[in-house]
């Protein structure tokens, strides 16, 4: 585990999320069919430009899902946990402690299957991740929080993801094509191992064996192999080459694992809230830009916030709920408060 500051060597990968933030919003925002080639053309102009743009989504993802739970976050007073000056500091960032905090007081629900027409439905509860043997040998691999609609015939086999993320390890049958449904997005597969993630505007594949082709809305169909990824919107296909590093941070998921590689805690505490029914919540901008590396179960979020109290100037707050916010701590001393689960 390592963790830095802002000026620890980041400053490029600072900015190129600052602009990926920037045109995130810009996306969201009724953008022109200008304004989309726009933003298109600089994702596909860098790879790590496409990386930055997905990172950019967790927490405008966090932002959309919280809009009406935020105000039930129920945390101690506020005088006995930060100062006169952290108050005026939390009022003006609240906003942003919202933006990092997922799916709040879901109850998680254990998978269920119906069948309805020939349709079989898969879904996961907030924290909890299955593995489904299918009919044809190939497993569907649901990530917390997702869910997913499956339909073989005998001529083919059709999985349509309804929300969140999917990993499929496909058995090989030529007769009978593997196709994914992900929005606009169609991946077609024969025998292969790959990832999909839905993200608020575009779609995050990850193919880990064999290749696959990918359609969306009008494209031509691009074929996408091992070690290679895609970000798929309505309108555009960007392939992108990933490294095993990065393919490993995309897939730690299905070791139930969180991997992390210099994200700010802002974006490492949006993956957390993945799989938390109650959030990390951020209360000062001075925390949301420092940076941490390590390894951590998704399980076990004590392990996380005990990283960023140890290494971080960075003190825990534990809410009555269960929901956690984080502070900066201006003192040089580690704060005594103790790190929630």
């Amino acid at each position: 585990m390592q963790a830095s500051g802002p000026e620890s060597g980041y400053e490029s990968r600072g900015k190129i999320e600052a602009e990926a933030a920037r045109l995130l919003a810009r996306l969201n925002s009724d953008p022109s069919a200008q304004d989309e080639a726009e933003i298109c053309q600089w994702i596909e102009a860098d790879p790590r430009h496409a990386v930055a743009f997905t990172r950019a989504e967790v927490a405008w993802e966090a932002a959309e899902r919280l809009k009406s739970a935020a105000a039930e976050v129920n945390l101690p007073p506020l005088e006995a946990i930060v100062s006169e000056e952290q108050q005026r500091r939390l009022s003006r960032n609240i906003m942003i402690a919202a933006a990092v905090a997922v799916m709040l007081f879901i109850v998680a629900a254990i998978v269920t299957v119906r069948t309805f027409s020939g349709v079989d439905h898969y879904e996961t509860g907030i924290g909890q991740i299955s593995d489904i043997a299918l009919n044809d040998g190939s497993t569907l691999h649901l990530n917390s929080d997702s869910a997913a609609e499956v339909r073989f015939t005998d001529h083919g086999r059709k999985v349509r993801i309804l929300k969140g993320e999917a990993s499929f390890d496909v058995a090989h049958d030529r007769s009978r094509p593997f196709d994914v449904e992900a929005r606009s997005a169609v991946i077609r597969a024969v025998g292969t191992a790959f990832n999909v993630r839905l993200r608020p505007s575009m779609v995050e594949l990850t193919v880990t064996q064999g290749t696959v082709t990918v359609h969306s809305g009008t494209k031509l169909a691009e074929r996408v192999s091992a070690g290679s990824g895609a970000v798929i919107q309505p309108r555009s296909i960007s392939l992108t080459h990933l490294d095993k590093r990065l393919i490993g941070q995309r897939t730690a998921w299905r070791e139930q694992m969180v991997e992390l590689d210099g994200e700010t805690i802002e974006q490492a505490s949006g993956e957390f809230n993945r799989y938390r029914t109650a959030p990390i919540l951020i209360g000062d901008t001075r925390v949301s830009s420092l940076r941490i590396g390590g390894r951590f179960r998704i399980s076990d979020s004590k392990e996380f916030l005990s990283a960023l109290q140890l290494s971080l100037p960075i003190r825990v707050v534990d809410g009555q709920d269960g929901s956690v916010m984080l502070l900066y701590r201006d003192d040089p001393e580690p704060a005594d408060n103790a790190v929630g689960g």
